[in-house]
């Protein structure tokens, strides 16, 4: 046997042991020995603005007394940050789209403040960093207004709440204008307003923390016929079961109780599984000659990853900390597996929280 024949034997044997080993190493088993590690809750929750307008806000009282008796001391909410809309309408030819739809629009807290979105997010950042104990009424309407030129809208819900409500007024930053946009937040039928920012100001924290990622998008060769190759792959059994199961859950919203019951299922064992099976398995599957649907999943796929990268970098400033996701629920398994491989993350499990008294 010469010898260039045996070196690439060699090499072969020693490149198949280096890809053997790498799938072998799990983060997940190396867990942190010394100290309090982080704790995590995901919420899966469905997106307020889609339920029947019957639906009375009053009646997230059960689901807010869970969460506040779990003690998180930071809370998560799927918006994006107003730094990286910044970012995305830098780039209209791709981002367009994302920005119209996802993006806060700054104006009304750019003209109020003369502040573009990277000063305002500096100056926010400098007011939290030396935030006193007590903060002034002046201080909380003057984070206010700089969280809305940031574009962080529910952050600066969060100050408003935590006003008394005779300091609810202009001034420090905030013009009429921006008055009349934090009183309409405060009952905008989402949950970032109706379930994060009050939950937020009730716990006595400052500020909400965007985790959502619209960075991988982009349109796709020919949208129309991506848009039918994925929807004809969503048109299964178990897209049918989820609808079903949906609707009998929405038909009892009309007390504390029935809320909390919709909640528990969309974080219960085996909920990720069937969601997986009637949207992204079913996408990923899909025959078109352009596997459209796998350019679908690789998008959500990216979206979770970076989600749980924004997470993980706010939980890191306070090891130990007890972080509180709020997301939608399709989201909800993913996050809780890539968040599980974090070496010093403990995830919690949603549904026991919720069944706690």
């Amino acid at each position: 046997m010469n010898r260039l024949f045996t070196a690439l034997i060699v090499a072969g044997a020693l490149h198949g042991q280096a890809a053997t080993a790498a799938t072998d190493f799990s983060p997940a088993a190396f867990k942190l020995k010394n100290g309090q590690p982080d704790q995590l809750l995901v919420l899966g929750t469905t997106h307020l603005s889609n339920l029947p307008k019957t639906f009375n806000p009053a009646n997230l009282n059960g689901l807010m007394d869970r969460l506040v008796a779990w003690h998180p001391n930071a809370i998560t909410v799927e918006t994006l940050s107003g730094p990286q809309c910044a970012y995305l309408r830098s780039y209209p030819a791709r981002y367009a789209d994302t920005v119209k739809t996802y993006c806060e629009d700054t104006t009304l807290g750019h003209e109020a403040t003369g502040l573009e979105v990277p000063a305002a997010t500096e100056q926010a950042e400098s007011m939290l960093a030396a935030w006193p104990q007590a903060p002034s009424a002046s201080q909380r309407r003057r984070l206010a207004s700089l969280f809305l030129a940031g574009g962080e809208p529910a952050s600066a819900t969060v100050q408003w709440l935590r006003l008394p409500a005779a300091e609810r007024h202009a001034g420090d930053g905030l013009n009429q204008k921006l008055v009349e946009m934090l009183e309409a937040l405060r009952q905008k039928r989402s949950e970032e307003y109706l379930i994060a920012a009050p939950l937020a100001a009730r716990l006595g924290h400052e500020r909400l923390y965007s985790m959502d990622d619209h960075t991988a998008d982009a349109p796709s060769t020919d949208e129309k016929a991506y848009g039918e190759a994925v929807m004809k792959a969503w048109d299964n059994p178990h897209s049918a079961a989820r609808r079903k199961t949906s609707a009998a859950l929405e038909a009892h919203l009309d007390t504390p109780d029935g809320v909390l019951a919709m909640y528990r299922a969309y974080n219960a064992a085996g909920q990720s599984e069937l969601t997986f099976r009637s949207d992204f398995g079913a996408a990923l599957e899909e025959p078109s000659p352009q596997r459209f649907g796998r350019e679908y999943v690789a998008g959500w796929e990216t979206r979770n990853l970076r989600m749980a990268a924004n997470i993980r970098e706010v939980m890191a400033a306070r090891p130990g900390s007890r972080m509180l996701v709020i997301v939608g629920a399709s989201h909800k398994g993913y996050l809780d597996a890539y968040l599980d491989q974090m070496h010093d993350v403990r995830v919690d499990d949603a549904e026991a929280v919720l069944r706690t008294k």
